[in-house]
């Protein structure tokens, strides 16, 4: 092994930024939702509630989208992902896919925000519960793609 390099570390980042992003999807669904219904009152669970989201959407806005867009961008730069190199069979095809839906689940996270800023509960849920599941489709397909 040669030690870590600059590519390492972006990788890293790129990587890092998906497990948070995914692992904090998972422990608010998992973790912090249901305590919160059992040991707040609904009142009290709302404003928590709300309030836990809009710091998730704001870290996902200030940090997570930058980085992975960021680092995203540079190891396909350095992998030399071009256009036309997209609709290639294995690496092309997956990172594509992979793309596309990265973008329906961040519409997802948005609108989900959106539909509970505006008390629409069920609608809420479903989008979250998209989101989480499309995240967990990106990470699949990020496992997918051909060493190069």
């Amino acid at each position: 092994m040669d030690g870590v390099g600059l590519w390492q570390l972006v990788r890293f980042l790129h990587v890092t930024g998906a497990a948070l992003w995914v692992g904090g999807q998972l422990a608010l669904s998992l973790v912090v939702l249901p305590l919160s219904r059992r040991i707040l009152a609904a009142e009290a669970r709302g404003d928590f509630v709300a309030r836990v989201g809009r710091r998730f959407g704001m870290l996902t806005g200030a940090v997570f989208l930058p980085v992975q867009l960021g680092t995203g961008w540079a190891i396909a730069w350095h992998k030399g992902v071009t256009w036309a190199s997209l609709a290639d069979p294995g690496y092309g095809r997956i990172l594509v896919t992979k793309l596309g839906l990265f973008v329906l689940v961040m519409l997802a996270a948005a609108a989900h925000g959106w539909a509970h800023a505006k008390g629409r509960s069920e609608l809420a849920r479903a989008l979250a519960v998209a989101s989480l599941v499309g995240s967990l489709g990106v990470v699949l397909l990020a496992a997918a793609l051909p060493a190069t």
